[in-house]
């Protein structure tokens, strides 16, 4: 499915705006590691008589900042109808350590959420992931990962599956290739790898580029995908959607793909009516629906 709708240019930006939650949070500052502080995670339960899908939100900011407090508004609506409970991220940013960090912690977190399900009436089979910008590249890149479950731990979280229903990125980067092809101005790219910012990017090391990008793992196997860009997009080109949504396709994954027309970087701030409507088809569509066995 590909659409295009119009809209407004809003004002560019990178870095996530924390909302004021009109959900209070169930359990906040959860942590779901030990190694950093920032490794905790607010919970949003959904009052429901049997266990209830869960969507992880992670914050945008590019790496570097945002607030796992700015939690979308039609995420914190599902909860209060009851058909969704939500779980906001937080993670390391890139002055405390650069990538595979962040996808680690991001990982790490589902995999602590499968654990807590029967604790708080979730079903560990029904978990989708999604994130505006910096956090729809981490939502991404752990959708069309391979599973981070490792059997043989002696941690039981490590043991859970990192692996997700369905996913949903908005104005994400998804291909550090085109850093060679497309000017990308914000440092934030470069930082994310551990290089300092206006690095050519002919210098940076071509598997670590490869790595970061979910692009990279894209394949028959990978859970549905909906991906959201404004064309207008100066901090994240839209060709990283494009890009994205043709290689899945090659994969014969599903991914659906929603141009908003005249659209920047406000995108991935989850608020444009079209996007937010179709992203809530999209769950319900497949966190909803029975399951087949």
């Amino acid at each position: 499915m590909k659409t295009k709708v119009t809209s407004l240019l809003l004002l560019s930006l990178f870095a996530s705006v924390p909302l004021l939650a009109k959900t209070p949070a169930t359990h906040r500052n959860v942590a779901y590691h030990t190694e950093d502080k920032a490794q905790a995670l607010d919970v949003y339960l959904a009052k429901s008589d049997k266990p209830t899908p869960v969507v992880v939100f992670i914050h945008g900011g590019g790496w570097r900042g945002g607030s796992k407090n700015a939690v979308p508004p039609y995420l914190l609506d599902a909860v209060v109808e009851g058909w969704t409970s939500v779980v906001s991220v937080e993670y390391r940013f890139t002055d405390v350590a650069t990538h595979p960090a962040q996808v680690n912690d991001c990982a790490r977190a589902i995999q602590f959420v499968r654990s807590k399900a029967k604790e708080w009436n979730l079903d560990a089979k029904r978990i989708a992931v999604t994130g505006g910008s910096a956090g729809a590249h981490l939502a991404l890149w752990l959708a069309l990962h391979d599973d981070f479950a490792n059997s043989k731990s002696d941690d039981p979280v490590e043991r859970e599956s990192s692996r997700v229903s369905c996913a949903i990125g908005f104005a994400g980067p998804t291909d550090w290739s085109l850093l060679s092809e497309i000017d990308h101005k914000h440092p934030a790219y470069r930082q994310l790898l551990n290089y300092e910012p206006g690095t050519a990017a002919a210098e940076m090391d071509a598997e670590k580029k490869a790595n970061v990008s979910p692009i990279t793992f894209a394949s028959k196997d990978d859970p549905p995908i909906l991906i959201v860009h404004g064309d207008a997009d100066v901090i994240v080109p839209v060709r990283h959607a494009r890009y994205l949504d043709e290689r899945m396709e090659q994969a014969e994954a599903q991914s659906d793909l929603l141009i908003i027309e005249g659209g920047n970087h406000s995108i991935a701030g989850a608020r444009h009516p079209k996007a937010v409507k179709e992203s809530i088809a999209f769950l319900k569509e497949h966190l909803l629906a029975p399951k087949r066995e």
